[in-house]
């Protein structure tokens, strides 16, 4: 007799209850099934995939490193980062030597080429500013080694040399030391026509004191001095323009200065479209001449100009200087504007101070002549 009841169902991967089943052949099945799959999902693992995915992990590794760097980052500040900030941070740090100013200076004791010499000169000057400490160490031979580059032959050289005793000139102690060197610094600046060489030379005597020794020397180059002033680069201009009015202070050397020939169109620098920088160095210039000339030491003496001289250009007779500073009193910097007003005060004191004396020789000769006259009659 059939049997009314079905056979149980078994669900898919199950082994079936049915009666007769082999469960070996079952299991057998489905570990063939297993393995096909996991060879499948190997073939997917390419040497393509595997570099596709270290690339993936890197770029987000990179990432995390990247914001976690931005917030952990200071502030942002418009800024520059001062030389000065720079040192002080050194100071900070402690007093350990770091050696590097001794190795630059033992180095350029060696033979080099101009390259390697003009590039360890540069990094000298650097060292100087950053690591005073270290630069304070520093004796007088090493001062006199690289005094001894302003006579390379080498134009690039000697301008590195001239910045480096800059900064040295920086530290009080070398400064009377460098003096020794301000005829070879003249020389350099009077007998070469570079702009490099003129701003290097010029900012180094600014930074020397002059003493009375070399004014002579510094007679002699007034020519030269006064062409950079007319026709160098604005930079050189600027800074032979501070050096003028440095020694315009001389009693020795004011007059040097004024009867020193000029061109014919030196009050163009005077012209209100020129740079507000050099607008304001050439009116201390101006001032320091007009104030110079009040002295009673200077006016106790009857100087005589030539005709094409700086004194004729600005003070003269017919001198245009009154129309080029009114037109400065209105110019956009206020700096430029306030010393116009000072060289105009300088100059209407010094006509005062001219009428003042000159009527009092009038009325000393007419004593003198009154006295003679009466004299004779009696």
């Amino acid at each position: 007799m059939t049997s009314l009841v079905p056979p149980a169902r078994s669900r898919p991967g199950q082994c079936p209850v049915t009666a007769g089943s082999d469960s070996r052949t079952w299991l057998l099945s489905a570990a063939a099934r297993w393995r096909g799959r996991k060879m499948q999902c190997w073939e997917k693992i390419t040497s393509k995939n595997m570099l596709s995915m270290a690339t993936g992990a890197g770029a987000i590794y990179l990432l995390y490193r990247t914001i976690q760097a931005g917030l952990n980052s200071p502030a942002f500040s418009m800024e520059p980062v001062s030389i000065a900030k720079l040192a002080v941070q050194q100071e900070n740090l402690g007093p350990k030597d770091s050696g590097e100013l001794r190795r630059l200076l033992m180095s350029l004791n060696q033979k080099q080429d101009e390259y390697a010499k003009s590039m360890i000169l540069h990094s000298i000057t650097r060292c100087v500013y950053l690591l005073e400490s270290e630069a304070s160490a520093c004796s007088y031979e090493d001062i006199r080694l690289m005094a001894s580059y302003l006579d390379d032959r080498d134009k690039d050289v000697k301008i590195h040399a001239l910045n480096a005793l800059k900064a040295f000139a920086g530290i009080r102690k070398f400064r009377i030391k460098i003096q020794e060197f301000v005829p070879k610094i003249l020389e350099l600046v009077t007998s070469y026509w570079d702009t490099e060489l003129h701003i290097a030379g010029l900012r180094l005597l600014n930074g020397l004191p002059l003493p009375d020794h070399t004014h002579p020397l510094l007679r002699r180059a007034m020519p030269a001095l006064m062409e950079i002033v007319q026709t160098g680069s604005s930079l050189a201009q600027v800074q032979v323009l501070k050096l003028l009015s440095t020694l315009a202070q001389k009693e020795d050397l004011l007059y040097d200065i004024l009867n020193c020939q000029v061109h014919a169109d030196f009050l163009n620098l005077f012209h209100a479209s020129l740079s507000g920088n050099l607008l304001r160095e050439v009116l201390v210039f101006a001032e320091r001449l007009s104030e110079g000339r009040l002295t009673p030491q200077y006016q106790s003496v009857h100087w005589e100009y030539n005709e094409l001289s700086l004194h004729e250009a600005l003070f003269g007779d017919s001198s245009r200087l009154a129309d080029r500073l009114l037109a400065l009193i209105v110019h956009p910097e206020e700096e430029v504007q306030i010393q116009a007003c000072k060289v105009i005060l300088s100059i209407q004191l010094s006509k005062e101070e001219a009428a003042a004396i000159s009527t009092a020789q009038r009325m000393q000769s007419s004593f003198f002549d009154t006295d003679e006259e009466d004299l004779c009659e009696s």
